[in-house]
């Protein structure tokens, strides 16, 4: 009970900072503001407006084509039909499952990107901060547009970064598993965050099989619409206006079958799964939950307790909602009133969750909803799971030294081969295999961090962490010079291409950018000595490539392309020279013998023979830095 009580206590408050920093601040009443305005003032279409360093885009919910088609549910894959859009988020291997959107969603988002292409060029440089927001269909052009902007800046690389956040209110799902866990790759789950009131059926919508319900479908979308366009007609009771039939036979597939899901052990039983943030609200107050069998339970249960006419108002009352939320995420009550003191904070907060989501001890679903909350907390613990991460890594220090006394021997040996060559060629003796064996083991540890933290089981942060970005780094300096040379030596180049392009392992691409945004880059002083390890992780890779350029130079005879070869040696020695000349290679570069050294040697011999580009390394003399 301690363990839960220290840890567990914020769980319902905020999946992830996200939600208090929401409730905190304007953001929420604003994205709910120009919603209103785009409902009413910009239909089909949606609403720039900046307000200091933060622009806020508001698309409108009152578009029909998306949802009201005969394929309402049909999904297609992104990386087939978005034109490179998106193409951060694209599966890594043929052998994954595709990811996949809603056919329309993705149609109306196409529709609007030109023009929101040019809206967003024009912010660049005077925003700080962009709110992508948008209402019932609207909300799911935002959440795309937020994908897309998210992209496009990934790819400019742009220095300080702009923040983005999707904020929506009633949107439908949007797209599948797959979909979901690869914005959890990039660590975009939190620049998601998704209001739903207690009984709205929108977002709900998607969960059941509605392809026999298009005409009322269509009626339900038209009522809305009509509604949101002249949002001071609505009253409470003004669904007595729509059909009695479409509001039970909606309410009633829905409930059947989003109640079939929810009671699935796995999630995968749904063909669309939510993304980011839940915000649940109601009158009562709101909770945030983000673990996917957790959202789609709550909707389940909160669902239960209302009507069908309650299914079709709640669309419309997100103002009343936000108003609340932006006032107390979560609201304080007396628990002697209640008649119970909670034994722990943990219980206290599954008490106020259940308060602030209105489903008290009198619902017939209170006991569900507190073992869905339950499962929220123990599945989602990221800080516990850093610490046991933390643990782990001191575990594996001793297979890191093993390499490391390996290299040193090899630096020093008598056949002046160094680290990679020494390894490269002898991989079967049983020093060599040993060192295998470490290296093997430390990638299994680091794949599997790379593992949790795409399925969002690490803080939000955490590749933030110095600790874990120094680490990370330090591991592949040491260790990915050892894959270089086994995937030469077993002529994997050969049957695959070279090693950059065709076998370098995800987790050192990884690496390689929580290196360049870690936060305390500092300017780096001359360095007096060597390297300990060559700060080029890929730097033999490169060695590689160029002796097969080499080789290829002594035996091609088209002009062209044995011009293009020399230029080629020529810009990777004015490379290998930048390096050494500010000493960030390691000593087993220089190693008289080593695979560089050779090349070099070959490199000044085609040179004097051909006369076709002076010497770059006249200091460079056996395999030593001359001074």
């Amino acid at each position: 009970m301690e363990t839960e009580a220290s840890c567990g206590q914020n769980n319902f408050e905020m999946s992830e900072p996200l939600a208090a920093f929401i409730a905190s601040t304007p953001l929420l009443e604003e994205a709910w503001r120009v919603c209103s305005i785009a409902n009413t003032s910009f239909p089909g279409s949606y609403l720039v407006q900046q307000i200091g360093s933060v622009a806020y885009v508001a698309f409108s919910g009152t578009q029909m084509s998306a949802g009201s088609d005969q394929n309402c549910r049909n999904l297609v894959a992104l990386d087939a039909e978005d034109g490179g859009l998106f193409a951060p988020l694209y599966r890594h291997s043929e052998a994954e499952e595709p990811i996949k959107v809603h056919h329309g969603m993705l149609k109306l988002f196409f529709s609007m990107i030109p023009s929101l292409q040019i809206q967003i060029a024009a912010l660049m440089g005077k925003v700080k901060s962009i709110v992508i927001t948008g209402h019932c269909i609207g909300g799911t052009t935002a959440s795309l547009s937020a994908l897309w902007l998210l992209c496009h800046l990934l790819s400019m690389s742009i220095s300080p970064p702009m923040s983005v956040l999707c904020i929506t209110f009633g949107s439908p799902l949007l797209g599948n598993e797959a979909f979901h866990r690869s914005i959890l790759r990039q660590r975009w789950g939190g620049n998601f965050c998704h209001v739903v009131s207690k009984h709205d059926l929108m977002p709900r919508l998607l969960f059941a099989e509605i392809v026999n319900h298009i005409p009322r479908i269509q009626s339900l979308l038209q009522f809305w619409h009509c509604c949101m366009a002249s949002p001071h007609l609505f009253v409470e009771g003004l669904s007595s206006q729509l059909s009695s039939d479409v509001k039970d036979t909606l309410f009633r597939c829905v409930s059947k079958d989003l109640e079939l899901i929810a009671q699935a052990e796995d999630p995968s039983e749904s063909l669309f799964w939510p993304f980011g943030s839940y915000i649940f609200c109601c009158q009562e107050g709101s909770i945030c939950v983000e673990n996917v069998a957790s959202v789609i339970k709550m909707m389940y249960l909160m669902l239960a307790t209302g009507s069908p006419s309650h299914s079709v108002e709640d669309h419309l009352r997100y103002g009343d909602y936000v108003a609340k939320v932006s006032k107390q995420l979560l609201k304080a009550r007396n628990f002697n009133e209640e008649g119970m003191i909670p034994d722990s904070s943990y219980e206290a907060g599954i008490v106020l969750a259940l308060q602030s989501s209105d489903l008290t001890a009198k619902e017939p679903v209170a006991v569900k909803a507190k073992e869905c909350l339950q499962m929220a907390h123990h599945s989602d613990k990221p800080n516990l799971t850093a610490a046991y991460l933390a643990v782990k890594l001191s575990k594996i220090v001793p297979f890191r030294a093993e390499i490391e006394w390996y290299k040193a021997c090899c630096d020093e040996a008598d056949d002046q081969m160094g680290y990679y060559d020494s390894f490269k060629l002898r991989g079967a003796s049983r020093r060599e295999a040993r060192v295998n064996m470490n290296r093997h083991r430390l990638a299994q540890f680091w794949d599997s961090v790379i593992h949790m933290l795409d399925n969002n089981k690490l803080p939000h942060d955490f590749d933030r962490r110095a600790k874990w970005v120094y680490a990370s780094q330090s591991y592949k300096l040491l260790v990915e010079p050892l894959d270089i040379a086994d995937y030469y030596r077993n002529g994997k180049h050969i049957e695959q291409g070279h090693y950059i392009e065709h076998g370098r392992q995800r987790r050192y691409e990884i690496f390689d950018k929580w290196w360049r945004e870690r936060s305390d880059i500092e300017e780096e002083n001359k360095r007096s000595k060597l390297a300990s390890l060559t700060q080029d992780s890929c730097f033999w890779a490169k060695v590689e490539k160029a002796r097969e350029w080499l080789d290829n130079v002594r035996s091609e005879r088209d002009v062209m392309k044995r011009h293009q070869l020399w230029q080629k040696m020529d810009m990777f020695e004015a490379y290998a020279r930048n390096l050494i000349e500010n000493k960030e290679v390691s000593k087993d570069v220089l190693a008289k013998n080593s695979s560089f050294s050779r090349w070099m040697e070959e490199w000044k011999e085609m040179k004097s023979q051909g006369l076709q580009i002076p010497q770059l390394f006249p200091d460079f003399v056996d395999g030593e830095v001359v001074p």
